[in-house]
């Protein structure tokens, strides 16, 4: 059995240690926000919070987050930082196919919770990695520093 937490709540899975964190996020827990792109952590549309930082869940054993802190797309709009950032997106218009989309908000709140005011490099490296098929970069960039504004304004 391995326990954990996820957005808050504590939970138990019997699985095989080596079972990827997204299967058990989708299959056993069944909370489908977080995506399956590729499986080999190159696109990013797996991306949740393990103790704040941003992993990719898709190479990430279940084993590994034994009494660790998961957050996913479901629980992000009980944080102050994630509903700024769901905001920004909304106001926007970020998505089009929207299928990256929880990944990029993932990476995007790890990003500002640790710097609520990046400059455009630390976004660039922040979401460098995390695939949007349908070009919306411009966008994402313009969301996140949309959002450390209004970061900025809560202060």
């Amino acid at each position: 059995m391995i326990s954990f937490s996820v957005n808050g709540k504590p939970v138990k899975v019997d699985a095989d240690p080596g079972t990827p964190l997204l299967w058990i996020i989708r299959d056993t827990l069944h909370m489908t926000g977080t995506k399956y792109g590729c499986g080999i952590a190159q696109c990013g549309a797996c991306t949740v919070h393990l103790d704040g930082n941003a992993i990719r869940s898709c190479v990430t054993p279940v084993s590994m987050v034994s009494g660790k802190n998961v957050n996913t797309i479901e629980g992000l709009s009980e944080t102050s930082i994630g509903k700024t950032v769901q905001n920004a997106w909304k106001d926007i218009d970020v998505p089009q196919c929207g299928y990256c989309q929880s990944g990029q908000i993932m990476a995007a709140t790890a990003l500002l919770s640790k710097n609520p005011h990046p400059t455009d490099a630390q976004i660039a490296s922040a979401m460098d990695g995390i695939l949007c098929r349908c070009g919306t970069y411009n966008r994402i960039r313009s969301a996140i520093q949309k959002a450390s504004e209004k970061l900025g304004d809560t202060k």
